[in-house]
């Protein structure tokens, strides 16, 4: 098929891959523009740029499909093109009715949740934070609204209760990308069928990510407090402070430890244990303090002594 695919973080580069080994045409890749990051606010690229470079394959990063000169562009750029089908996986931008129309077989996108369950922004990091133990990966013909178009197939995964956003990321990925392969093939020899969301399980969101929300609340329970934290990692990564200084948190783990103390003090400063709002503990074991590098807790308490009571945040 001749295929137009619109994707931006790493997790779509491996449906990207997968459609091109596959030996479809990837006549042009859609991607966002590129974007300031970290301290020297450096221009980043994609992930799926930086695929398609490596590809040889045409890249446009319109600011808008809706609207504006950019949204007319890329829209006559589309119908030069003329693709069988446009695929979308985690692109970052809501698609006008022209642009879903235009292409043979419609637009697909490759969802990570087992929808209509957690349509939406984030539902590999909403999952996790709900306390879910499974989930999966959706491919459907998109439609004006958002996310609720027929599903072509659907495949559940597991969620280990240690899993983290970026573990669970890469297992989607992958099962996505073999979901879209087959799912080609069978919208080519014509036995793909298209159910309706309205026939199975309850619709439910995943908002986007807030930078606020990343600021660790220890006044809830210690079970949500590192399904948190867990769903946050690596990226975009939850955080407390520590006498003022801001603490990243990468990895924690549930503690044993009960305590009548305020939530957010520390109730054992060997283990890096923080009361929460049940009374139960939650034990911070990867950090990266400001200004310094990513390491264990172990290893950020060998040069800190942590004293118990100390309050955090």
């Amino acid at each position: 098929m001749r295929v137009v695919f619109m994707g931006t973080p790493q997790f779509a580069v491996s449906s990207a891959d997968a459609l091109y080994k596959a030996g479809h045409e990837i006549c042009a890749v859609f991607t966002q523009p590129d974007k300031p990051k970290n301290r020297g606010k450096k221009l980043m690229t994609s992930p799926v740029k930086d695929w398609a470079a490596e590809h040889g394959i045409p890249v446009y990063q319109p600011s808008s499909l809706r609207r504006g000169e950019d949204a007319d562009k890329s829209f006559d750029i589309l119908s030069g093109i003329n693709p069988d089908v446009i695929v979308v996986v985690a692109y970052g931008q809501i698609l006008p009715e022209r642009v879903l129309d235009l292409p043979r077989y419609g637009c697909i996108n490759v969802h990570a949740s087992v929808l209509p369950a957690y349509r939406g922004a984030a539902p590999i990091q909403r999952v996790i934070q709900d306390g879910c133990t499974q989930t999966g990966v959706t491919t459907m013909k998109m439609d004006a609204g958002l996310d609720t178009g027929d599903y072509i197939m659907r495949s559940r995964v597991g969620i280990a209760d240690d899993m983290t956003g970026t573990e669970l990321a890469e297992v989607l990925s992958r099962e996505g990308a073999a979901l879209i392969v087959e799912t080609l093939v069978k919208l080519e020899n014509r036995t793909a069928q298209f159910w309706k969301q309205t026939y199975c399980e309850k619709a439910t969101y995943a908002e986007m990510i807030t930078k606020s929300e990343l600021h660790i609340d220890f006044s809830e329970p210690a079970k949500f407090v590192y399904d948190t934290i867990r769903a946050m990692a690596d990226e975009p990564c939850c955080y407390t402070f520590l006498d003022g200084k801001r603490i990243k948190v990468f990895r924690a783990r549930l503690s044993g430890l009960v305590s009548k103390q305020p939530a957010g003090t520390v109730a054992d400063g060997k283990l890096f244990a923080i009361v929460c709002g049940d009374g139960c503990c939650v034990e911070l074991t990867e950090i990266c303090p400001e200004g310094g590098k990513r390491m264990t807790a172990e290893a950020f308490l060998r040069g800190r002594k942590l004293e118990n009571g100390t309050v955090m945040g």
